[in-house]
């Protein structure tokens, strides 16, 4: 059971007997905004989710996403520090640009780089977990509530996942400011140290804030959120809108098809007090009312010219090689 222990004035430490210590790390794409299906950057969806990585494989984590990077940005192996490394950031949206590209090539490389990034999740014992909000057109929505309603949800999520496991775990979210921050986790500090009773006891603290150019976690939730399960959902979800809007980009097909299977996969679900599916990737579809079944079903219409990756750099690691074979989920 973790336990904290006071290191010195303002700071603290949770040390674990007999169990792992987890990490979940957060991050949104898209907003809440209305919806209008006449201006083409409208956003049809809002997706805050992330995954979960045990403490004994943060490290071979970090070093094979840095690896990652450098691979796909080879600019990067002359910089002079760790630090700077660390830094740069290969952000979801310049992906989501790669697919919508004409140029083979680009999509290529950017496929590419999520099959890896895929890899990295599935060896180093990742789950994954998000909400999605797919908005009905014109329809007002609180962005600050739905924020706190999926942050909620997850850290449900993550006990549960943890209670399974009797370990502790921190969940980290993308620092927004100051307003928000307060906002996105009081209903998980209520619920953690209310008078009720704790509702999330193995979760020690509530969601503390990051910085993703300072945290690796954070940069990998970007991807998986912003590169994967935002584009994806939109062109699932909001595919009526495929030819006026931007976010639901034909090209964003393949990235369901190719990468959102493997990725429902690590979901991690279980049966509720009711006896209905929780967890894993949640779905709250106001135009169609679709489950998260639609977004992870296996579609054998891959492009061709999507196909094998060739624009990444061969592996230079042999620890990037072997890609453990994830245990088989329900993804209904």
């Amino acid at each position: 059971m973790a336990v904290p222990r006071g290191s010195g004035a303002g700071h603290s430490c949770f040390w674990t007997w007999g169990s792992l210590l987890y990490l979940c790390y957060l991050d949104e794409s898209g907003t809440g905004q209305t919806l209008n299906p006449a201006v083409a950057d409208s956003v049809p969806v809002m997706v805050i989710g992330g995954f979960t990585v045990p403490e004994n494989q943060v490290q071979g984590l970090v070093w094979d996403f840095l690896e990652l990077k450098k691979r796909f940005r080879p600019e990067l192996r002359k910089l002079p520090s760790l630090t700077q490394v660390v830094h740069h950031e290969v952000k979801g949206e310049a992906l989501r640009k790669s697919f919508r590209r004409q140029g083979r090539n680009q999509r290529r490389m950017a496929h590419g780089f999520l099959d890896h990034l895929i890899n990295i999740l599935e060896r180093r014992d990742c789950t994954v977990m998000a909400r999605i909000w797919v908005k009905q057109d014109g329809a007002q929505n609180d962005e600050s509530a739905m924020y706190a309603a999926a942050v909620t949800t997850l850290c449900a999520t993550f006990e549960h996942y943890l209670a399974e496991r009797s370990s502790s775990g921190i969940a980290v979210l993308d620092s927004r400011n100051p307003h928000d921050n307060t906002g996105n986790v009081h209903c998980v500090t209520t619920r953690r140290f209310g008078k009720d009773e704790d509702r999330l006891p193995h979760l020690p603290e509530s969601p503390v804030f990051g910085h993703s150019n300072t945290h690796i976690g954070l940069q990998i939730a970007d991807l998986l959120v912003s590169a994967v399960l935002a584009p994806a959902a939109a062109v699932t979800y909001a595919a009526d809108l495929s030819s006026t809007n931007v976010h639901c980009h034909p090209g964003y097909r393949t990235v369901r098809e190719r990468h959102c299977p493997r990725i429902g996969k690590l979901q991690h679900r279980y049966r509720s007090t009711t006896g209905k599916w929780a967890g894993g990737v949640v779905v709250s579809d106001a135009r169609g009312q679709e489950s998260a079944g639609k977004l992870f079903a296996p579609v054998m219409t891959m492009r061709r010219d999507d196909g094998p990756l060739t624009g990444v750099p061969e592996q230079v690691s042999p620890r990037d090689l072997a890609t453990a074979p994830p245990a088989a989920s329900p993804t209904s």
